[in-house]
C-alpha cells in the first residue's frame, strides 16, 4: 500500500466514541505492520474479539459491497485513503 493520509473518513457509525476511537487506533497500527488487506482484517478482528469479546466481522479493501445485520452499537463503516474498512459484531 502506498503512503497515504492515515485520517480515517466515517462514513456510516453506531459505536461508541470510545470503541471508534479505539478501532481508529487499532487500524493505524494495522495498517502500519501489515501490507495485505486480509493481514489488517485478521489484526483487527484479533484485536476485537480479545478487547471486546466476540464475535466481530473485519473486511478490509478497495472495492466491495455489503449487506449485513450487526448488533446494536457495534458497526463502523470509514475509509483511510483508499481502503475502505467495515467492521461490526454480531452473533
Amino acid at each position: 500500500m502506498a503512503e497515504h493520509d492515515n485520517t480515517p473518513i466515517l462514513k456510516a457509525s453506531d459505536l461508541s466514541e470510545e470503541i471508534q476511537g479505539k478501532i481508529f487506533e487499532l487500524t493505524d497500527q494495522a495498517i502500519q505492520n501489515y501490507k495485505v488487506e486480509k493481514d489488517v482484517a485478521a489484526y483487527l478482528k484479533k484485536e476485537l474479539d480479545q478487547i471486546y469479546g466476540p464475535t466481530w466481522h473485519v473486511i478490509v479493501g478497495k472495492s466491495f459491497g455489503s449487506y449485513v445485520t450487526h448488533e446494536q452499537g457495534y458497526f463502523i463503516y470509514f475509509y483511510i485513503g483508499e481502503l475502505a474498512f467495515l467492521i461490526f459484531k454480531s452473533g
